[in-house]
């Protein structure tokens, strides 16, 4: 089932050393035998050396601070493979599903990115978000192998590299936390169609290793910023006052709110509002999105 390393596949890390050590057990005993490179963000126990030690196989990329999401466009970078799978420390890629992602990619060159379904370990059910995906009311061509989307999940997700790298991977402002919003609509915005599949499956065992209130500020920063950079002026308005109706009144969320006010000079600097098309499959994402629990700003 080799893929003739048309997918690598791309890790990052911090601080993680255990479940990053599970993940790439997991990914070297794939069928598809895919490249991969991992970039440690500066891990303070021990990450790089037991990657070097236990998987002198991986390509190893020691990053001197923590670069968060843009770990990932410096891995991609590092493969040079025509497609890329985002992997997380704590996910990992089921057999096959990679090559079923490079099947799907070269055989609709419009394609930018196939999202896989994701299911919950140790159970096994399936994500709380896949509903929203499924179920996409996004309208999109009958090409595609499965429902268009306006989003991808970073850690469940195949790319064609040129059109990650055309909408300019992962931004640098953004670190971590809901940073592939602005990915998914600068892709769209170029031309690029995203879908889901329901064949091709991640497995995610949630890290214990995590801090959910800073994420959660993150978070809540990040898609202010995505929705004043790319969205007309009243939807931004509009989901900036869901964002906060549906966030905790506490330190976190007062925080985010700062965090994002305060970097209003660089978003009005390099706001570039989405074609109406987009703009008119994020209006009909508006309501699923709202009642999704998987997007709920809570924690």
């Amino acid at each position: 089932m080799s893929t003739e390393n048309r997918i690598g596949v791309a890790v990052i890390t911090r601080d993680r050393r255990d479940e990053l050590l599970r993940t790439l057990r997991r990914l070297e005993e794939l069928p598809e035998d895919p490249p991969v490179v991992v970039v440690d963000n500066a891990s303070t126990d021990g990450t790089a050396e037991a990657v070097a030690r236990e998987h002198p196989g991986v390509g190893l990329i020691r990053a001197g601070a923590n670069l968060g999401a843009v770990g990932r466009n410096v891995a991609v970078e590092a493969l040079g493979t025509p497609y890329v799978a985002f992997c997380d420390d704590d996910t990992w890629w089921e057999p096959g599903s990679l090559a079923l992602a490079a099947s799907l990619l070269d055989a609709h060159p419009g394609l930018g990115s196939v999202t896989a379904r994701i299911l919950v370990e140790p159970g096994g059910e399936e994500d709380p978000i896949t509903p929203e995906l499924r179920y996409s009311p996004v309208e999109g061509p009958d090409w595609l192998p499965g429902p268009a989307l306006l989003g991808v999940l970073a850690g469940a997700t195949v790319f064609r590299t040129r059109a990650f790298q055309e909408a300019g991977g992962f931004s640098r402002r953004l670190l971590l936390g809901g940073e592939e919003e602005l990915l998914a609509l600068d892709m769209a915005a170029a031309g690029w169609w995203m879908c889901w599949n329901e064949d091709m499956v991640v497995r995610h065992a949630a890290s214990p290793v995590r801090d959910p209130r800073r994420r959660r500020r993150s978070g809540i920063r990040n898609t202010l910023w995505t929705a004043w950079l790319r969205r007309p002026l009243p939807a931004a308005l509009g989901h900036t006052w869901w964002v906060l109706r549906s966030s905790p009144c506490d330190a976190a969320t007062a925080l985010a709110v700062a965090e994002a006010v305060g970097g209003l000079p660089w978003v009005l600097r390099e706001r570039s509002p989405v074609p109406p098309r987009v703009e008119r499959g994020l209006r009909a994402l508006a309501g699923p999105r709202k009642r999704s629990s998987a997007r709920s700003y809570v924690g």
